[in-house]
C-alpha cells in the first residue's frame, strides 16, 4: 500500500489501496474511522427498479468501488444488500470488511427510542451485522409516515437533538456502526451536538459542488475535526430537486475543454473539485462507462487558475429543505 501525501486538509491522511480508489481518515472519529473518497450513491427519483440497482452495484464493485451510500428512505438498502451477497459470491470480494457502507436515520424515526430499531431495520434490510457510518438523514422529525410531497409543515418539527444523538452513540457502543455523523446539518446545530456529545460527528454529508461550494461550512468542520463527504456533486441532475445547471455552466465547460475532457467526461471537474477541497465524495450513476470515469480523478489537478474560476461561480443551493416540506419560516429559522 503506497502513503499519497497531497496536503489537502489538516486531519486528513490519503491512502491508495490496490483498487486505487483513496482512503481518507477521519481521525475525529470515536474509533478512527477510515472510508473511501468516493461512494456511489443509491438514491434515484424516479427509482430505479430493484434488479437494475443490484446490476449496478454489482457493476461499480467490479470497477473498484467499495463505498456505498444508502439511507432508509431511499428504498436502497434491500438491493444493496443483494448486491454485496452477490459480490461476495462470485469473489468479486472476500469480507464484507472490504466495503464501506453509509446508511441514515429517517425523520420518521428521528426519536431517542427508535433510532436503534430504526438501524436494525436498516441493517436487516442490508443482510449486515454493522454499518461502518450511520447519519442523522436531516435534523428534522416528522410526526408520522411521509404520505406525499411536501410533508404539510404542521407535520414536521426540529428534532430533539440531544437524546436522539445520545441514541446515536448508543448505536456504535453497541456495535451496530463503527461511527456516527450527521447529514444537512449546519454549523449552528453542528455546534449544538457539540456542546454535550460524548462521540462527536465523524462526518456531516453536505450537498457541495462548485455551484454551491459550502465555503464556510467546509472551513468550520475543518476547525472541529469533522469530516465533510459531498452529496450532490453534479448538482442532483435527475432527482425531484436537480436541474441542468451545472452541466450547463460555462466555466465549467471551459475548464473541461483545456483539460481534454468529452462532454460525457465533464462531471470530472465537479469530483476533481470536490476532492480538492479535502471532502469525500458520493458520486451516483447507474451506467458501467460513467461508474469507472468517476474513478478516474485522481491523476491530474485542477490549476490554481481554474480553482479561482470556481471560486467566482454564482452560488445556488440545489436542495434544501424547501423541497420537501411546506415553507415554514420559523422552521427554517431554526435550522
Amino acid at each position: 500500500m503506497v502513503i499519497v501525501d497531497i496536503g489537502l486538509i489538516c486531519n486528513h491522511k490519503l491512502k491508495i489501496m490496490e483498487n486505487k480508489v483513496p482512503i481518507v481518515s477521519v481521525v475525529s472519529s470515536f474509533s478512527g474511522l477510515t472510508m473511501p473518497v468516493i461512494g456511489m450513491g443509491t438514491a434515484s427519483y424516479p427509482p430505479v427498479d430493484a434488479g437494475t440497482l443490484k446490476s449496478a452495484i454489482v457493476e461499480a464493485i467490479r470497477a473498484g468501488y467499495r463505498h456505498f451510500d444508502t439511507a432508509f428512505i431511499y428504498g436502497s438498502e434491500q438491493p444493496l444488500g443483494a448486491a454485496i451477497a452477490v459480490a461476495l459470491n462470485i469473489g468479486l470480494i472476500k469480507t464484507r470488511n472490504e466495503l464501506f457502507i453509509t446508511s441514515k436515520l429517517w425523520c420518521t424515526y428521528a426519536e431517542p427510542d427508535l433510532v436503534i430499531p430504526a438501524i436494525k431495520m436498516s441493517l436487516e434490510n442490508l443482510q449486515l451485522e454493522y454499518l461502518d457510518l450511520y447519519l442523522i438523514h436531516w435534523p428534522l422529525k416528522f410526526s408520522k409516515e411521509v404520505s406525499r410531497l411536501p410533508v404539510p409543515k404542521e407535520e414536521v418539527s426540529v428534532i430533539d437533538i440531544k437524546s436522539v444523538w445520545s441514541a446515536m452513540e448508543e448505536c456504535q457502543l453497541l456495535g451496530l456502526t463503527k461511527a456516527i455523523g450527521v447529514s444537512n446539518f449546519s454549523s449552528r446545530k453542528l455546534e449544538e451536538i457539540l456542546s454535550f456529545a460524548k462521540i462527536p460527528p465523524a462526518v456531516n454529508q453536505v450537498e457541495m459542488n462548485p455551484l454551491w461550494q459550502q465555503k464556510e461550512l467546509n472551513e468550520y468542520c475543518k476547525a472541529k475535526g469533522i469530516h465533510v463527504s459531498a452529496h450532490s456533486p453534479l448538482g442532483s441532475k435527475g432527482t425531484l430537486w436537480g436541474d441542468n445547471r451545472i452541466f450547463d455552466c460555462h466555466a465549467l465547460k471551459e475548464i473541461a475543454e483545456a483539460k481534454g475532457k468529452t462532454i460525457a467526461q465533464r462531471w470530472q471537474i465537479c469530483l476533481r473539485w470536490v476532492h480538492e477541497q479535502g471532502a469525500s465524495v458520493i458520486a451516483k450513476s447507474f451506467n458501467k462507462n460513467r461508474m469507472e470515469e468517476n474513478l478516474e480523478i485522481f491523476d491530474w489537478s485542477l490549476s490554481v487558475e481554474e480553482l479561482e474560476k470556481i471560486r467566482g461561480l454564482p452560488q445556488c443551493k440545489f436542495n434544501s429543505v424547501g423541497t420537501f416540506i411546506e415553507p415554514s419560516a420559523e422552521l427554517e429559522a431554526q435550522l
